[in-house]
């Protein structure tokens, strides 16, 4: 159901992108990251994270890390990753395939800045054998353009 609810979003917002299904599993930064030939930074990883009472999703780049003093900063308040049935009852997705497109119902969607040295990024595509390949921009644009500076980046 994730990956058709994925489908369908674009459909409507975003015809000309396509969902890729990969026979090898993209759960992991690594596996997606080696799947699609690319670095790990450019596997766009979408985390579920609760500050106080608010729920919503931050975007960043795969090689990152949250940074707890930068996401005080951004976002009001100490983040707390939010559980596996959490993030399934938020997004509709399993983790290993959690994405910003096809949620079953508006979330605050943030981008965090390290994103912006790639052009192209591939976040997952609602399930663990699938991905969407999209400029930052695109993603910019179908996520509502907030950006914060919420990750620390490797060494």
């Amino acid at each position: 159901m994730s990956r058709q609810s994925v489908q369908s979003d674009l459909a409507n917002r975003a015809p000309d992108l396509a969902v890729i299904v990969t026979e090898a599993s993209t759960a992991t930064v690594q596996l997606a990251a080696e799947t699609h030939g690319v670095q790990p930074g450019q596997i766009a990883k979408t985390l579920c994270i609760r500050v106080k009472d608010e729920e919503f999703l931050l975007v960043t780049r795969g090689d990152a890390r949250l940074d707890n003093q930068k996401s005080k900063t951004a976002f009001g308040g100490r983040p707390r990753m939010l559980g596996a049935e959490d993030v399934l009852r938020l997004t509709g997705h399993q983790v290993g395939g959690v994405c910003p497109f096809g949620l079953p119902a508006p979330l605050p969607i943030f981008l965090d800045t390290s994103l912006r040295i790639y052009d192209i990024v591939i976040p997952a595509g609602g399930d663990t054998h699938s991905s969407v390949k999209l400029s930052v921009e695109r993603l910019e644009n179908l996520c509502g353009g907030k950006w914060v500076d919420a990750c620390q980046l490797p060494e």
